[in-house]
């Protein structure tokens, strides 16, 4: 069974930077994208970033600029480096990851880590 295990939420201040990370563990043949969701309360699960296997990446006009996404693929991990947050960055995050374990690939997620921006 394939898990994602997320960390590096937390609290800042507006202006600050987190870096989430996400690593993929279990019976894992091949991942190929991998990446990173968000949802505010009472918004909908919207696209941050996310990367391909071999390096190509999608970042949200949102957060372009702020936001650095990159992957590890010997560790199966992929970051988020988040700089000059602000306020609408609060969100639950969720990393997400498309693998294959034996058979087709599926799309799999973390349970999701808090970022609260507030001064």
């Amino acid at each position: 069974q394939v898990q994602l295990v997320e960390s590096g939420g937390g609290l800042v201040q507006p202006g600050g930077s987190l870096r989430l990370s996400c690593a993929a563990s279990g019976s894992i043949f091949r991942i190929y994208a991998m990446g990173w969701y968000r949802q505010a309360p009472g918004k909908q699960r919207e696209l941050v970033a996310t990367i391909g296997s071999v390096g190509s990446t999608n970042v949200a006009d949102s957060v372009k600029g702020r936001f650095t996404i990159s992957r590890d693929n010997a560790k199966n991990t992929v970051y988020l480096q988040m700089n000059s947050l602000k306020s609408e960055d609060t969100a639950v995050y969720y990393c997400y990851g498309r693998i294959q374990e034996i058979g087709v690939a599926r799309d799999y997620w973390g349970q999701g880590t808090q970022v609260t921006v507030s001064s």
